[in-house]
């Protein structure tokens, strides 16, 4: 059953502890040892706690044999990215600029998924501060792909993408402030939504991005994903941004399809310059919401280059943060982050004003386009998931052409937005397809995924990610 259980959702793992079929125990066993034995390979976790994670599973397995489980989730396996603090864990963000002190209490969306009763097994890589889309840092090293060990998962949860397309939970824990969860996705062939901001609770929100991130998981279904969805969302007092309860099941209505939707499409939102062969794959899972009875079309310049604009937000913010770190380690920080921050040291209060000036413009034009077309389709990112010593924010591969020009317009509206496999590149590498929905839209966005995953017919394990592993 162990082979079984590594592929199996997290809806197929809660039908089964209802029925006493698996337990908690033996699915975090299994995924232990997964973990455990890729480790060296993918290099995608800050810590594994396997004490904790089976003590916790024990305590599942009870609750579900006296039929008092917490959730839907409980005893179901996953991890938190280490940007995100875990009480009685170190929260390190990449960097020898951190150390070893345990959190003394949960971020909301760990605490969340404790009262859910999920089993927590450890903690995933990010790059430094989770500055770039791609996942290596001082501290930790590079993370790589399960589909071709010389590619990026992507970034900056690239930890957690790397070990849900490898078998290790159905979904891991990310954040997103500019694309780091539906880029890793695109990568790793993964669904990755980015809820709307404000619909998972930020806490501690102490990050000078916490205007832009957006909590979510990396997951392997749309079912998955609205279930992890109700265990997350809603208020929390220590967030004045949350957004109220609803009381909304996300998995109610998943497979209403969108017949009679109106979808735009832009592959290039006038500037973009894609691969030709994400061109192509974008367009053609695009045109299955066609045959799903939705009306696309393509509506070509649609959001102007980013990088006038917003890269005040960027380096700034990251300014602030170089500012918290005592001179004396500046020398072991990542070059690239160093860089990008000393630049944001210059960066004026007029400048910052600027930005939020055109965020807030980018948000209206995009809530006024979205009375017209119920969704935007793109791409997810312009190129397939890069090697992995590709220098990032570099002349060759630059955030604002190359990195997240698909993703990040979505941060700075707040708009739920999400990525699902397009197809793979000639070379055996995933492409990702951008849905976007309109302000405070998830249960639309989750419905448009769900018609579009079951159009797909992508399925989990991936051959080519189980050859690549078979060779481990």
């Amino acid at each position: 059953m162990t082979g079984d259980i590594l592929w199996l959702a997290a809806a197929d793992l809660s039908r089964l502890y209802r029925r006493g079929e698996v337990s908690p125990v033996e699915a975090a066993k299994a995924m232990l040892d997964r973990a455990e034995r890729l480790q060296p390979h993918l290099n995608a976790f800050v810590l594994i706690d396997r004490e904790g994670a089976l003590a916790a599973a024990r305590a599942a397995e009870t609750r579900w044999q006296k039929g008092e489980p917490l959730s839907d989730l409980d005893g179901v396996p996953t991890t938190i990215k280490d940007t995100t603090p875990a009480k009685g864990w170190p929260t390190r963000y990449g960097s020898h600029a951190t150390d070893d002190t345990p959190a003394a209490e949960d971020a909301a969306v760990t605490g969340r998924f404790r009262a859910a009763g999920m089993v927590l097994i450890g903690k995933t890589t990010t790059p430094e501060f989770g500055w770039k889309a791609l996942t290596d840092s001082p501290l930790q090293g590079t993370t790589r792909s399960p589909w071709n060990l010389a590619h990026s998962p992507g970034g900056s949860s690239g930890g957690a993408s790397s070990l849900t397309a490898a078998g290790v939970n159905p979904f891991n824990h990310g954040n997103d402030g500019g694309g780091s969860v539906r880029i890793p996705a695109a990568h790793t062939g993964l669904v990755g939504l980015k809820p709307s901001y404000g619909r998972i609770p930020q806490y501690p929100a102490d990050s000078p991005f916490a205007d832009v991130i957006s909590q979510g998981v990396l997951a392997r279904s749309v079912l998955d994903t609205a279930m992890a969805l109700n265990v997350t969302a809603g208020a929390d007092p220590r967030d004045w941004r949350s957004l109220p309860d609803d009381s909304r099941d996300y998995t109610v209505g998943l497979d209403d399809g969108v017949r009679g939707w109106k979808i735009g499409l832009s592959l290039d939102f006038g500037h973009v310059k894609a691969d030709p062969e994400v061109r192509a794959l974008v367009e053609a899972a695009a045109r299955r919401f066609e045959a799903l009875g939705a009306h696309v079309e393509d509506v070509g310049p649609l959001i102007a280059p980013l990088q006038n604009d917003f890269a005040p937000l960027w380096s700034g913010s990251f300014g602030v943060r170089l500012r918290q770190i005592p001179t004396q380690l500046h020398g072991k920080l990542d070059p690239g982050f160093r860089a990008l921050a000393e630049q944001g040291l210059a960066v004026t209060l007029p400048d910052y004003a600027r930005a939020y000036e055109a965020k807030s413009k980018l948000a209206r034009d995009m809530m006024l386009w979205h009375r017209k077309y119920d969704l935007l389709l793109s791409p997810v990112t312009p190129t397939p998931p890069p090697p992995v010593e590709t220098l990032y924010n570099s002349e060759a591969f630059s955030r604002w052409t190359k990195g997240a020009p698909y993703t990040l317009p979505f941060n700075l509206t707040g708009a739920p937005a999400a990525s699902m496999p397009a197809g793979l590149t000639t070379s055996g590498l995933p492409v990702g397809l951008q849905i976007v929905g309109p302000a405070r839209g998830d249960h639309l966005v989750l419905r448009a995924m769900r018609a579009y995953e079951s159009a797909a017919g992508w399925t989990w394990p991936q051959a080519k990610v189980v050859e690549t592993l078979a060779k481990l």
